[in-house]
């Protein structure tokens, strides 16, 4: 069974990933800022379906993190046959008064360690003619977001990118897979300091689980872009038949 490589492992879709490939037989190396609930996780996933975790505690808003990370794999001996890129964070408010430091490290986290992993990782899988990626976008990546103009600009990178590699290594045995779901069940919220946005505010969510399983096995198949949920699907779709200063407008109005 495949070797998987996931970022953002702690919590949220990135550990449900990280469950849902330890089921199948995987082995895994994790990657996370936090190294106590990787090793808890390691443990449990090991005890369970006897497989081998390997956790890497690294902070990918860092410069150069990807790197390290490569480093490590190397190091081990490892072939990484799946990489997933889910970590990333968003925040709220208007950027004029928004934190500088914050949007920098996002910009590093959500975009330049994603790309700079696909960089050391792929060429290994276009030699081997076999390997999948997962970048985990968003429904954010199909209309501009006014109050979280970053976070949806970077989402919007990640498809882009995605869809364009997809297209590269169509030939080459390797797939690219986009997961774009829409707000879900996890600390998403909370860390983007958004629980009472629109977004958010009073719905019925659904669960990190249900997402990672949806992205998991659209990564299998090969997907390109892969939107959870049918409304959310509906709704990304038609955004590029409607004036772009309404979708902006509309979008304003939903995050709240």
């Amino acid at each position: 069974m495949a070797l998987a490589l996931i970022t953002g492992a702690s919590s949220g879709i990135g550990m449900e990933l990280a469950k849902v490939h330890a089921a199948k037989g995987g082995d895994l190396f994790l990657v996370a800022r936090s190294g106590a609930v990787l090793r808890d996780l390691k443990q449990k996933l090991e005890a369970a379906h006897r497989i081998t975790v390997h956790v890497f505690e690294q902070d990918l808003g860092l410069p150069n993190a990807a790197q390290k990370v490569y480093e490590e794999t190397t190091r081990l001996g490892l072939q990484v046959d799946y990489l997933i890129n889910n970590a990333g964070f968003g925040d709220y408010g208007f950027f004029a008064e928004t934190s500088w430091p914050k949007e920098e490290t996002m910009i590093q986290l959500n975009i330049t360690a994603l790309t700079h992993l696909c960089k050391l990782y792929l060429p290994e899988m276009v030699g081997r003619k076999q390997g999948r990626i997962l970048n985990v976008a968003s429904t954010a990546a199909f209309q501009p977001g006014p109050k979280m103009a970053v976070y949806f600009a970077t989402k919007a990178y990640v498809l882009h990118f995605t869809e364009a590699l997809a297209n590269e290594l169509a030939e080459q045995g390797v797939t690219a897979t986009a997961l774009c779901p829409g707000a879900t069940e996890s600390n998403f919220a909370k860390a983007a300091d958004v629980e009472a946005a629109g977004l958010f505010k009073n719905k019925k969510l659904p669960s990190s689980r249900t997402v990672a399983e949806y992205g998991y096995d659209a990564m299998l198949k090969g997907k390109t872009v892969a939107i959870h949920g049918f409304m959310n699907s509906l709704l990304a779709r038609t955004t590029g038949f409607m004036p772009r200063g309404l979708v902006t407008k509309v979008t304003r109005m939903v995050i709240g």
